[in-house]
């Protein structure tokens, strides 16, 4: 039997091949069990690592100015083959660089990005690949624009891996939905708003879906020409996960809490619709399960699963749910 584990980071806990791994070892506990281990991503944090496990690449360093203006050490990928640079946004501005008592979505610039964008061409990238999950900003890529010269992106194809269809303005918007998980108060959510909708540079992407993505960054890059794809089509198109569940048996994946956010966009979800496709069967799991499961298994999964929820036992529940699943499996097949 042959079983694919990809899941996704599990925030706070786990990263996606860490999680992939967890999963396997209890897998292969049952005699027959073959695991695949095949971790995915949708533009979120460890998108690069993601990229990198599946397809190779080299790794190149830059120091760019984090989301307060301080210096800091980024990383960005390189297919040396295609010229094509993979740029993660939480690299560069993540809320991962700021204490809690830093977030202030008021105060954060997106200029990081920007230098590390630059830092890629520099190194000969014709192709950029920007992921835009889990930045600290909401400035609707103003300081990202102010770090790209004039004509730097000129011949240069832009693809933006967003994990949410989010618009740019309304309670949908960059600051409403995304401002106070990044710091901000009721009023500051009303002066982002007010910011947003006064960059009339971007009034004629607002409405494109992902607009709205790490603090209108979705609308900022596609001003620039950006192509706005959602991430976890594009990261599982990379890694040739549909040409990957040939002779599949069973695919398990997941994240930390599967909520509405997991159908509107992220990686598991993905996942689960095309297994659905190709009519191999998809547990899904979450640390946290905070929506009813019909959703999902309208995106094609067979089951959906609570872990304990504790990000101290992830692993261990990782474990625990791959020997249960092999345990079963062998079950069926014998019974």
């Amino acid at each position: 039997m042959r079983v694919i584990c990809a899941p996704d980071t599990l925030k706070g806990s786990l990263k996606a091949p860490a999680a992939a791994g967890a999963l396997a070892e209890g897998l292969e506990r049952t005699p027959g069990v073959v695991a695949e281990r095949l971790p995915v991503a949708d533009g979120g944090e460890g998108t690069t690592d993601v990229l990198q496990a599946a397809v190779g690449g080299t790794v190149h360093e830059a120091h760019v100015a984090d989301p307060l203006g301080r210096q800091l050490t980024a990383r960005f990928l390189l297919l040396e083959r295609s010229r094509t640079a993979v740029v993660e946004s939480a690299e560069a501005i993540g809320l991962i660089h700021l204490d809690q008592h830093e977030r202030d979505p008021t105060q954060t610039s997106s200029a990081g990005l920007g230098q590390l964008m630059l830092a890629a061409l520099e190194r000969g990238a014709m192709e950029l690949i920007v992921t835009l999950g889990g930045s600290a900003t909401v400035d609707g890529g103003e300081g990202l624009r102010a770090a790209l010269p004039p004509g730097a992106l000129d011949g240069v194809r832009l693809r933006v891996a967003c994990d949410v269809q989010n618009p740019l303005l309304g309670p949908r918007g960059a600051a409403a939905a995304f401002g106070p998980q990044k710091g901000a108060t009721a009023e500051q959510v009303a002066l982002l708003e007010r910011r947003l909708a006064d960059m009339s540079e971007l009034a004629h992407v607002a409405d494109v879906e992902g607009a709205g993505a790490a603090g209108g960054l979705g609308a900022a890059l596609a001003a620039l020409g950006g192509e706005l794809v959602p991430g976890a089509d594009l990261v599982l198109d990379a890694i040739g996960f549909a040409e990957r569940l040939r002779d599949a048996d069973l695919v398990v994946t997941g994240e930390g809490s599967v909520d509405q956010t997991t159908v509107e966009g992220k990686a598991p979800a993905a996942v689960a619709r095309v297994c659905g496709a190709a009519g191999v069967p998809c547990v899904v799991f979450g640390g946290a399960v905070r929506i009813p499961q019909t959703p999902l298994y309208g995106h094609g999964a067979t089951a959906v699963l609570r872990l304990s929820g504790r990000p101290s036992r992830a692993r261990r529940d990782l474990v625990e749910l791959g020997e249960g699943l092999g345990r079963l499996a062998s079950a069926l097949r014998s019974g």
